[in-house]
């Protein structure tokens, strides 16, 4: 089983690109406070860069920016490359399959009107139904 669930604030904008077949990617990474402090008291910071495809690209690429709150539910994924000087670079990346948006939108800049809205599928909420109405 290969699932990662994170909750951290992003650390620079979100870059929202294109596949040459035109499929949307959206690139960003995010801070992740560890849950226990080190011998000098203080907690230490993990930096994860994520990686989101298609509807869910798009959506944060628009909505989302430095700051921002978000929970990621992912798969993690493993890459190598070479770099400019020749030398082999691996690097690990977050695959999210579903991204919260957590900053609420009283906390957002007066200056921007984008909702805070989730990129996650949800679910329709199911109308309440009194027994009396049931036609049987």
């Amino acid at each position: 089983m290969n699932k990662v669930i994170l909750v951290g604030n992003l650390t620079r904008d979100p870059e929202l690109t294109e596949t040459p077949s035109g499929v949307a990617v959206c690139r960003f990474a995010i801070a992740v406070s560890r849950d226990y402090a080190n011998a000098d008291g203080t907690r230490e910071t993990d930096f994860f860069n994520i990686t989101v495809w298609r509807g869910r690209a798009e959506n944060c690429g628009k909505y989302l920016k430095k700051g921002n709150k978000v929970a990621i539910v992912g798969s993690l994924q493993n890459r190598s490359y070479e770099d400019k000087d020749g030398i082999k670079r691996n690097v690990t990346d977050v695959v999210a399959n579903e991204v919260e948006f957590l900053t609420p939108k009283s906390a957002q800049s007066e200056f921007d009107d984008a909702p805070v809205v989730s990129a996650k599928r949800e679910r329709p909420q199911l109308e309440a139904i009194d027994d009396n109405q049931l036609p049987f």
